[in-house]
């Protein structure tokens, strides 16, 4: 049984600490209250709560955020790599600083409230916010878990709502200008397999030749590659690969018998083995020339006095050291001078960048020494991303009439509900709408068609459909009106 104790402040006035027995026996504080009836009411109520199974939080969610995340939600964490190292960014990046120094049950709505609003003023976007709650979330939930705490406090907060923009879609015209446009014949060809294969760029990127098969003219993605803070990596390197794709499960991909003659080839005139990765990374130095920003020499005029009162001409270093001007013309200049010095070997220049890799390649070197270039000289209104192929590659097979569940499968999408955000792509399917609109409002008859169903017609379902006989029924509604929307013709 409970108990106050008394003991005097340094002002020698009296104060009460509430002494309650925990499930094993031992005494506990539940704090120091000015006045006898106010501990009294604190150690029942806590004895209370551990005769009902749920006073362990009082010792245990004690302890600071920041310890419990580090010294137990981190270390126990069972996630993927990449994602554990998105977690402690995260977690560093947008946790840390606002809740490391409370303690775990001091944590309430009000607080995370205050938290989502001071990111929001910081410029974070509804998307990151939303992600950085559910994450914030994922950390109390194993600490309700870990009968830390009592309750989740995140599931009574609500973030804004995030809103659905639509996939961009690179046309086949701006493809085939981007894909003429890059620097060699490894890149075209990787590019061509992306978007011919929809495969992720980490799929993609750890294809090898044992993976393709020349007689079936098809690829088995089996395997996955994520790049990754050493940190992260089990044995501290790069690239970490992965003995399984992203849904967990293998699948074959056939490519058309122009893409196979071309992987044929490739094979061939590199003499790649049987573990060899079929794309590689290959530096290259690029030497990139500095030109001015006023090629056609007109005049940019002067800049504003400095604190001698003295102007320089737009365009020159003397306008950006001695007027200390930053505009576009003057930046230029500065650049192009220190360009010319490193190239004459002057002002210690140092060595182009070379990334740490094992042969894979590295995404943002990709992207900024092959894919902008390219972009840049192709000059289509698309910035282009490599997951974007994947988009396109979707959305084309289901304008040519695809099946959706073979679209899905092909993808190694889990659920066909995240390949039905494609059926929006679909060609012709505003226009249909829009002449079956103007027919209406133009009250012209609809002639009949003896092609048409009755509702009347359609049996009824005794028993329930199954998961699958719905889907095969979906598949085929949407095969039909993919057809009838390429034909141009209104259902």
């Amino acid at each position: 049984m409970g108990y106050c104790k008394k003991r005097p402040n340094k002002h020698g006035n009296p104060r009460y600490t509430a002494v309650y027995i925990d499930k094993d026996g031992l005494e506990r504080s539940a704090g120091t209250f000015p006045t006898f009836k106010e501990a009294t009411e604190k150690w029942k109520d806590a004895e209370a709560k551990v005769n009902a199974g749920r006073g362990a939080h009082l010792i245990r969610g004690r302890v600071l955020f920041q310890t419990y995340v580090e010294e137990t939600w981190l270390p126990n964490l069972a996630v993927e790599i990449k994602t554990k190292e998105n977690y402690t960014y995260n977690v560093y990046a947008h946790l840390m600083a606002f809740f490391g120094h409370r303690r775990m049950l001091d944590i309430y709505t009000s607080d995370i409230r205050e938290w989502l609003t001071s990111l929001k003023k910081a410029g974070v976007t509804a998307a990151t916010r939303k992600r950085l709650k559910q994450l914030l979330s994922s950390i109390l939930s194993t600490a309700v878990n870990d009968e830390v705490i009592t309750g989740n406090p995140c599931l009574l907060v609500k973030t804004d709502t995030v809103p659905v923009k639509p996939l961009t879609i690179v046309t086949p015209a701006q493809f085939d200008k981007f894909h003429a446009a890059l620097p060699d014949d490894m890149s075209r060809l990787l590019v061509e397999t992306a978007i011919e294969t929809g495969t992720r760029w980490g799929e993609l990127t750890e294809l090898r030749v044992q993976d393709w098969d020349a007689e079936r003219k098809a690829f088995t993605v089996a395997r996955a590659v994520v790049q990754v803070n050493p940190e992260f990596h089990p044995e501290g390197g790069r690239f970490f690969v992965k003995d399984y794709p992203k849904d967990g499960e293998y699948r074959i991909i056939r490519v058309a018998d122009h893409l196979a003659t071309k992987i044929d080839a490739h094979i061939a005139d590199k003499g790649l083995k049987k573990n060899d990765l079929l794309f590689w990374y290959s530096p290259t130095t690029r030497k990139t020339r500095r030109t001015t920003s006023n090629p056609e020499g007109k005049p940019l005029g002067r800049t504003a006095p400095n604190e001698r009162g003295r102007t320089y001409a737009h365009g020159t270093m003397s306008a950006y050291t001695a007027g200390r001007c930053r505009c576009a013309h003057c930046r230029s200049a500065m650049a192009a001078y220190r360009s010319k010095r490193r190239a004459e070997g002057k002002d210690n220049p140092r060595k182009g960048r070379r990334w740490d890799t094992d042969g894979h390649i590295p995404n943002q070197w990709f992207r900024e020494q092959i894919i902008r270039p390219a972009l840049a000289k192709a000059d289509i209104p698309v910035d282009l991303r490599m997951h974007l192929l994947r988009h396109a590659h979707a959305s084309w097979l289901l304008n040519g009439g695809a099946d959706l569940m073979v679209v899905k499968e092909r993808l190694g999408h889990s659920s066909i509900m995240t390949t039905e955000r494609y059926l929006h792509t679909v060609e012709n399917a505003d226009e249909t709408a829009l002449a079956a609109l103007d027919r209406v409002r133009q009250r012209q008859p609809v002639e009949a068609r003896s092609e048409d169903v009755s509702l009347r017609s359609i049996p009824s379902q005794r028993q329930p459909l199954s998961n699958e006989e719905l889907l095969a029924q979906m598949a085929a509604l949407q095969t039909e009106l993919t057809k009838r929307l390429s034909s141009g013709s209104t259902p």
